[in-house]
């Protein structure tokens, strides 16, 4: 799945989570809920990979040349959203590779 999807999902369960509030009168409680659940995802997603994600950097590495620059601006500390791009880029790769 693609960050962009991922971030049109978040606003519109947002959007959700606003309106909700506002029909029950809550929205203080709605927006605190919504501000806090922003940040636990923005935390998450600039965290440090666990190690298998190394792991799988090391497979990758050294196969595609785009994939490659992308891992060594995203070294020494990988977050979860260049583990993404890293994986996204190596999937292109592989789809547009011909079968052997």
């Amino acid at each position: 799945m693609s960050l962009t999807i991922i971030l049109i999902v978040a606003v519109v369960l947002s959007l959700i989570f606003h309106f909700v509030g506002v029909y029950a009168g809550a929205k203080k409680t709605v927006w605190f809920v919504i501000a806090l659940m922003w940040a636990g995802a923005i935390n998450i997603t600039m965290s440090e990979v666990k190690p298998k994600g190394y792991k799988d950097i090391e497979i990758m590495k050294g196969k595609y040349q785009n994939t490659d620059i992308i891992i060594e601006e995203a070294m020494p500390e990988v977050s979860v959203y260049e583990m993404i791009k890293i994986k996204q880029s190596f999937q292109i790769n592989e789809q547009s590779q011909p079968l052997k």
